[in-house]
Parts: C-alpha cells; sequence; structure tokens
C-alpha cells in the first residue's frame, strides 16, 4: 500500500494482532488439556478472528485495496505489523495462558477507551470486541491462578511462562508518529496511558496467583514496524499456504 491512510494502518495493527493470535490458539483444537479448555480456546480464537475480520476490513475499505482476505492472505511478513506477543508459540498450557492473560488485559484498557473514538467505526468494533475481550480476560485470569496457585510443578511453569513472556509486554505501549497524530484527532489511543491501569491488574493477579513480578528486562519491539521474530514466518506459511498455491481460489 502506497501513503496507506494512517487510520488504515492503525485498524491493520489492530487486525494483525486478533488475526496471528487466532492462528495461534486454532493450533489448540484438539489438543488442549481438557474438552471445556479445547471448546474455550476455540471460542477466543473465533472472537478474536472476528474482530480482525472487521478490522481489516476496514482498513481495506479505507486504502482501497481488496478486502479483508486480501490483507490476510496476500501479505508477507514484513508488511504484518501485529505486537511480538501475540506471535509467539503456543508452548506449554501455561506459555498459551500467560500469553493470552498478558495481551487480554491490555485488549480490556485499549477497547475501553477506544469506544469514544471519533472514528465511528472503529468505535463499532471496539464496543463488540469489548463485551468478548473481557470475558477472555476472566477466563485467562482463572487459569493463571488455578495453575499459580496449584501444585509445585505447575507454579513453576507458570512463572517460568510469565518470566519468559515478559519482555514482550513493553511493546504494548509504545507509541509511534501514526499512532500520536490520530490520539490528538481523537480517533485512536495513546498506549503509553494503558501502562498504569495494566501494570495494576497484572500484578494484582501476578500476586493473588502466587507468582513473582519479573525484574525489568530488555523489552522486545518492532512489530508495529515489521520487524518479527523468527515465529511469525512458519506461522504465515501454513495460514496463508491455499491462497499462495492457488490465488484467488474461492469456496
Amino acid at each position: 500500500m502506497n501513503n496507506p491512510n494512517p487510520v488504515a494502518t492503525y485498524a491493520l495493527r489492530l487486525g494483525d494482532n486478533g488475526l496471528v493470535l487466532a492462528q495461534r490458539l486454532g493450533a489448540w483444537c484438539g489438543h488442549a488439556p481438557e474438552l471445556e479448555i479445547d471448546l474455550a480456546l476455540a471460542n477466543i480464537g473465533l472472537d478474536l478472528l472476528g474482530q480482525a475480520r472487521n478490522f481489516l476490513s476496514y482498513a481495506a475499505e479505507l486504502n482501497g485495496c481488496g478486502d479483508e482476505d486480501t490483507l490476510a492472505f496476500g501479505r508477507d511478513e514484513r508488511r504484518f505489523s501485529n505486537l511480538l506477543l501475540v506471535e509467539q508459540p503456543n508452548g506449554n498450557f501455561a506459555d498459551t495462558i500467560a500469553r493470552q492473560f498478558f495481551i487480554d488485559v491490555w485488549h480490556v484498557a485499549l477497547f475501553s477507551r477506544l469506544v469514544n473514538s471519533r472514528d465511528t467505526q472503529l468505535a463499532a468494533i471496539a464496543a463488540k470486541g469489548l463485551k468478548e475481550v473481557r470475558y477472555h480476560q476472566r477466563f485467562s485470569r482463572g487459569w493463571l491462578e488455578r495453575l499459580g496457585n496449584g501444585t509445585e510443578l505447575s507454579n513453576r511453569k507458570m512463572q517460568q511462562a510469565v518470566d519468559n513472556l515478559w519482555r514482550f509486554t513493553g511493546e504494548l505501549f509504545l507509541a509511534d508518529e501514526v499512532e500520536l497524530s490520530l490520539v490528538e484527532q481523537g480517533i485512536a489511543v495513546d498506549p503509553r496511558e494503558l501502562q498504569a491501569e495494566w501494570q495494576s491488574a497484572v500484578h494484582t493477579a501476578l500476586l493473588d496467583s502466587g507468582l513473582q513480578i519479573p525484574q525489568e528486562a530488555a523489552f522486545r519491539s518492532g512489530g508495529k514496524q515489521g520487524l518479527h521474530s523468527e515465529h511469525l514466518g512458519p506461522l504465515l506459511a501454513e495460514m496463508q499456504y491455499l491462497q499462495r498455491s492457488h490465488p484467488g481460489l474461492q469456496w
């Protein structure tokens, strides 16, 4: 996309977050520890996919570049702008829960503010998504507490997951020129304003779960600019295989 609309860029980022995380959660289908968890993760993934479709469809409309499928299946790794956190591997169940809880708390804080956007389309997507991400947060926090307050093994795995993913959380609160310009117009949410709320919720949950709050880490960033970890490429290769092999194929 040449000289993309700033609102489209913002919507694209939010859509990429949901799309990539939905793909990750879909890999748990048939492999979760219990049937109830299997269904819950699948439903959360579908919620995120629905949010992604809405954001990507709006981005495509603003830039006049096809539709949500074009954006989902027609871009390479460097053109995806999702946060690094959501592309991290599923790992074990504790890894998935830590990743999910971190992004859920962020989503709730973000959508709670985005509903007041002057862009009515973004506000509408956020209003619908807010109901969903609040449920997601209840689910992930519930399992964070169960694993943290469970056995010695479950506590150790949960702590390792939190520690390993902590370095990707700093990116949640970084703002660039695109976002700051939209913040001034009352369209976007300033991610820096989310940090205090996120930290309060996450720190409280960790302590309630018998877990230690990680020390400050060397935070990783670059996802919004298309600089990703080694994990996104294989995920996209699988997700985009059919459209890459048969461009334009439809049911």
